[in-house]
């Protein structure tokens, strides 16, 4: 393979949760959701369940999304080609950005000037025409700010962007907006505020005039949370009424009606002293927009959520061909509490009263409740997301009558990613987060899923902790699948595959060459159960599941700590959050003590009989690398060396040397014997400071006892250790623009010495390099030269947005003489991603 070989790199899966924030998520008119993840605005697709883009860009994390036009417009929208996003952050800003459907492209269009001084809490928009937005946002800076775009009549044309007007709330800033156009009163924009006091206030104006505010809506008792406003509705034939519904910390909402009473113009002295009668005191109060009089009065007051509804929503309308009405209102609503529930709420036919028709959520224990729901465009579908920044489908599969089942949906961390592994073979990726979960991807080859290319789940979450989990290390030898992960803990955690874990991946990558069915009648342990007060995962017995599923003969268990719905289960298809959340644990086998200070980096030889551990330390006492034997677990051996915290470890792919860097700049090799005996012979090779800041990263090349390390210092410099146990620099790339914090060397030609070195910037990039290490003998000694050339930046849309914690190759001791390769990433935007890599 040729050093100059064309390389390609797109896109092949993405995980990603969702922010842990109210009004981050919005369906379009275009059937995508998007939302913020850290600092990127994620777009999936609710049919694929796949993730199929991330949007750099904001400094800051994305607190909200809104689609132009939104579900609510989708009945007007099915012929256009270009949609439009906005994407506010915590930092006030406010981007706009263009999808054409068509090209398939995303458009950073422009950022709005004048951003708010703080996070942006909330945006919301109408379609005035195909080319005409108003929309509105708030900010905890106390401004709401209504706004005109004019989007262009071409591909790539510029936005027309107006200001309409600037409000300050004052000291309360608002959480919740709506805009609507009133009926019967055209060009003239009623926009509805709540926030964290009691009332709904509402502004009228003109597309060109200043917004007033014309009355406040009393009866909520705690913050409002959510407003949304119905198109208007048609009552015999003509549309007068509007319906707006709010809903507020005080676990209730409310729906108000607001009528258009009639002209200024012909009232008289006769209907002016009906305005301030006692029933039309009782009604609620009246106000004036333009030549018009409205009425606004509360149609109904629905109670059945337990806990703070954080969203309602009116029902998408639809289109309503030969009736002489442009659409239909739907009289439903959709509601999402901290109850852990979703509800829809519709009249009854006879009596006109409001109802809890459906009522949809998460049953696990693992659930915290939901930030938010939101109807598909033609409302066949409701979403939910929820505070572990996981989403929540249902869709209503009924004929005749509805029936409304979970479907699958993306899933992802909700933290920094800060660790990635393979399987041995590479069948899964396993992951570890700041959210103190444990999550494994892989492809889903059954052939009841999509069987458009390999799609990819996440398939089992075997760790559930307590502690931001910093590490992880995949046993690569034989045997069952076990890892070890070290936590904000001084604790290393040894985990082994349950049954339930191998037969779902034998579902899911329909090969039993890994586990056939005589290692699988081996393996005991059917899953794992969590103690609720605890952290130990511990192990569900082949043999005892039916005492342990059911209340009787559980003397032994202590049932106040137990908990019954933890049951390990077989998937036949990819799961959805509530079977992951619970029900795909690995139980934990052993728990390795030594270490002074909470874990920092794992590692595991390539046979498998060795685990190395460093945790964060400012001392050389504290620094020292623990070696443990994997099987027996016992420390084996306590290296020193360095004198800060050790940032990375990897053992030679001969497994005769280990690696390790430092925030002391410096990195060291030690030589590792093992012994028949079962003792380990270790001695430091070398020690060198090798860069003038810390030292991130460092990989092995698969070839040979060549090098790489990455640093602060914005370089990656290429190292050999010679046969005489010397160690010698041979190259230095370019200098980045950006920190280097990961590295991973992939062999791709054993003859040539040629590979491809994948580098990770704290900037989110990432680059490839080739390297080809080349021997030349001067007569008395034979000096390695090696020459490297870059072979391709990634495209910044499909990178992460903030720093790369791990870059991680699939396969890379099988991967010789491959013209395709996959790179896995993970990186501080909550991100776990994988590359499709081509070489011609």
């Amino acid at each position: 393979m040729s050093v100059n070989g064309k390389v390609e790199a797109k896109r092949a899966f993405i995980g990603a949760g969702c922010n842990r924030i109210v009004n981050n998520v919005s369906w379009g008119a275009c059937d995508l959701v998007s939302y913020g993840a850290q600092n990127a605005v994620a777009v999936f697709s609710p049919k694929s369940a796949q993730i199929l883009t991330t949007l750099p860009g904001h400094n800051a994390s994305v607190n909200c999304t809104h689609w132009l036009p939104s579900s609510k417009f989708a009945f007007r929208a099915k012929h256009l080609d270009r949609h439009y996003l906005l994407s506010g952050d915590a930092d006030g800003a406010i981007i706009l950005w263009e999808l054409s459907l068509s090209e398939n492209k995303w458009r950073h269009v422009l950022q709005l000037p004048q951003s708010h001084k703080k996070g942006v809490t909330c945006i919301t928009g109408f379609m005035v025409s195909e080319s005409d937005a108003i929309f509105a946002s708030s900010s905890s800076d106390g401004a709401v700010c209504i706004w005109d775009v004019v989007f262009p009549s071409f591909p790539g044309g510029d936005c027309l962007l107006s200001c309409l007007e600037t409000l300050s709330v004052g000291s309360r800033p608002m959480v919740a907006l709506s805009l609507a156009e009133l009926p019967g009163n055209a060009g003239h924009i009623t926009l509805a505020m709540g926030g964290l006091d009691n009332k709904i206030y509402l502004y009228c104006g003109q597309r060109t005039g200043k917004f007033v505010r014309v009355c406040e809506l009393k009866g909520h008792t705690d913050w409002i949370r959510s407003l949304d406003f119905s198109l208007p509705i048609c009552n015999s034939g003509e549309a007068n009424t509007v319906l707006l519904v709010s809903s507020s910390q005080d676990k209730g909402i409310r729906i108000w009606k607001i009528s258009l009473r009639g002209s200024l113009a012909s009232a008289n002295g006769t209907s002016r002293k009906n305005e301030i009668s006692l029933a039309s005191y009782i009604e609620g109060p009246v106000f004036i927009a333009g030549s018009s009089s409205y009425q606004i009065s509360l149609e109904s007051l629905l109670i059945g959520h337990e806990d703070w509804v954080y969203s309602v929503q009116w029902q998408p309308p639809l289109a309503a061909p030969n009736t002489g009405i442009a659409f239909y209102q739907p009289q439903s609503i959709l509601s999402a509490a901290m109850d852990k529930t979703m509800m829809i709420w519709q009249p009854e036919r006879k009596t006109g009263i409001w109802m809890n028709v459906v009522t949809v959520g998460e049953l696990s224990h693992c659930a915290l409740g939901f930030y938010g729901g939101h109807w598909s465009p033609y409302g066949q579908a409701i979403l939910a997301h929820a505070y572990g920044g996981s989403f929540h489908l249902w869709r209503n599969v009924g004929v005749n009558s509805d029936n409304w089942q979970p479907q699958k949906v993306p899933s992802g961390h909700f933290a920094a990613v800060t660790d990635i592994a393979w399987a041995r073979s590479g069948e899964y990726l396993l992951s570890v987060s700041h959210d103190q979960t444990t999550r494994i991807f892989a492809s889903w080859k059954n052939q009841a899923s999509d069987s458009d290319g390999d799609s990819w789940y996440e398939i089992a979450r075997p760790q559930v902790h307590g502690h931001d989990i910093n590490c992880v290390t995949i046993i690569l030898g034989k045997g069952n699948h076990r890892f070890v992960s070290g936590a904000e803990e001084k604790v290393a955690r040894v985990f082994e595959a349950p049954l339930s874990f191998l037969k779902t991946l034998h579902h899911a990558t329909l090969e039993q060459n890994s586990f056939p069915e005589d290692f699988q009648a081996d393996v005991q342990v059917l899953g794992a159960n969590m103690s609720a007060l605890g952290l130990s995962q511990k192990p569900i017995y082949v043999n005892a599941t039916i005492e342990t599923s059911g209340r009787n003969g559980n003397d032994d268990l202590d049932t106040l700590e137990s908990i019954p719905d933890a049951v390990p289960v077989v998937l036949t298809e990819p799961p959805i959050e509530d079977q992951l959340a619970c029900h795909t644990l690995w139980p934990e086998s052993h728990k390795l003590y030594g270490h002074g200070n909470e874990l920092f980096s794992l590692c595991c030889s390539h046979e498998g009989n060795l685990v190395a551990s460093s945790c964060k330390a400012q001392s050389a006492t504290v620094a020292e690398i623990w070696l443990w034997q994997v099987g027996s677990w016992k420390a084996v051996g306590r290296l020193q060396s360095h004198s800060l915290t050790v940032t990375q470890m990897q053992f030679s792919h001969d497994d005769n040397l280990l690696l390790t860097v430092s925030r002391d700049r410096q990195f060291s090799i030690f030589t590792i014997n093992q012994t028949g005996t079962g003792d380990v012979n270790f001695n430091l090779l070398a020690r060198q400071e090798a860069h003038k800041r810390i030292i991130w990263a460092c990989s092995w090349n698969p070839f040979g006892h060549e090098f790489a390390t990455g640093s602060r210092d914005k370089t990656v410099k290429i190292w050999v250790v010679e046969k005489e146990f010397s160690v010698k620099q041979i190259q230095t790339l370019p200098q980045f623009n950006s920190s280097i914090t990961a590295l991973s060397w992939i062999g791709l030609d054993c003859q040539q010495n040629h590979g491809l070195l994948a580098v990770g910037m704290e900037n989110g990039l990432i680059e490839l390099w080739n390297l080809s290490i080349k021997r030349t003998n001067d007569g008395s000694t034979t000096l390695p030269a090696c020459t490297a050339a870059i072979a391709i930046q990634f495209d910044s849309f499909i990178c992460h947005v903030s720093a790369v914690n791990r870059l991680a190759w699939r396969n890379s001791e099988k991967s010789e003489n491959c013209t395709s390769m996959q790179l896995a990433s993970c990186g501080a935007d909550h991100c776990v991603r994988l590359f499709e890599v081509t070489v011609g």
